[in-house]
């Protein structure tokens, strides 16, 4: 039978489950804007303004700024999640087929799990790692066409991304986020140093900007705003109040929503075998989120995740195997 508080508490990580999962929703409109709406020949631009201008305006909002270790760990953090990701997404999208792409970017839910047994100290669980593969195979049904080309640079750069963000993941759990430090704050310090990494990058890379008609400029304005601003906020918040391994699977959401995009606006078929690989791939996301014991997942002390003191949204990392 369940409690009044247990039934407050399943509420509540549903509710925190769905807002964390719009940050990959958001992120799977990445395709169809870049492919439609930006000026071709300048990905490291986009993800430069995807970063930079949302991390400041971040910084405006929650008007906190870093202190002592944090402003390494930020850095750290930014790069891993931000910085290193979008050129390392940018290459294997380039080189390789966006399906190819995406299910090697798939990868990173079983990419955290083994971290989290390192790092977080977590307990491995059979089927956590069998839901994970599950995913894999879902996505790879969904968005790997007959004609998939395998490119050794693209694949190391594909299998890279999801490296580089399982372990900002997992780092980001590991760490937690200060007391008095909102999710804006929090979010505009990584989007912030991310952004600062990709300036000289950008510039090295692909020179002066493109020219920026009406399409270009809503294009990034919501990249910035939704893909960026909001979705981090979100994300991060997420991450410092649910298990790593649940909010891992949620990217699996990404590579669905871009396949859902292009089939209503671009005119591209989802066949029988692209159907399954969703139902996979769904499945593998709902499983991701049932706790171990079939109750919410506790700290040791049988609350919510959160550290003592803080509320949920201000918790540090839970450090103990009963995260996940």
């Amino acid at each position: 039978m369940t409690t009044p508080a247990a039934g407050a508490h399943l509420r509540g990580h549903l509710s925190r489950t769905l807002l964390t999962a719009l940050a990959p929703v958001s992120w799977g409109t990445f395709y169809v804007v870049t492919t439609e709406l930006l000026p071709p020949g300048h990905p490291l631009f986009a993800g430069l303004l995807r970063a930079l201008p949302a991390g400041l305006i971040a910084l405006a909002i929650g008007r906190t700024l870093p202190q002592g270790a944090w402003w390494g760990r930020a850095a750290v953090l930014g790069v891993l999640n931000i910085g290193l990701l979008f050129p390392l997404l940018t290459v294997a999208a380039e080189r390789l087929p966006g399906g190819v792409a995406a299910t090697l970017a798939a990868a990173q839910p079983l990419v955290v799990a083994g971290l989290a047994v390192v790092v977080l100290r977590e307990r491995p669980t059979v089927r956590r790692l069998a839901w994970g593969v599950v995913g894999v195979v879902g996505v790879g049904l969904v968005v790997i066409g007959p004609n998939a080309a395998f490119d050794l640079v693209g694949v190391l750069a594909g299998l890279g991304s999801a490296a580089t963000m399982a372990l900002g993941v997992t780092l980001t759990k590991r760490w937690g986020r200060p007391g008095g430090v909102g999710p804006a704050a929090f979010a505009g310090w990584q989007l912030t140093a991310g952004g600062l990494f990709l300036l000289p990058l950008t510039l090295l890379v692909e020179g002066a900007p493109p020219a920026v008609d009406l399409p270009a400029a809503l294009g990034y304005l919501w990249l910035g705003g939704v893909g960026g601003l909001l979705a981090f906020v979100l994300w991060f918040r997420g991450l410092t109040a649910l298990p790593v391994t649940s909010v891992a699977v949620l990217v699996l959401l990404s590579p669905l929503v871009a396949a859902a995009l292009g089939a209503a606006l671009l005119g591209q078929t989802l066949g029988p075998v692209q159907l399954l690989g969703f139902g996979l791939a769904l499945a593998s996301i709902v499983a991701g989120q049932l706790p171990r014991g079939g109750g919410p997942d506790r700290s040791p002390g049988g609350g919510p995740e959160r550290s003592p003191g803080s509320d949920p949204d201000r918790s540090p990392a839970c450090r103990t195997s009963s995260c996940g």
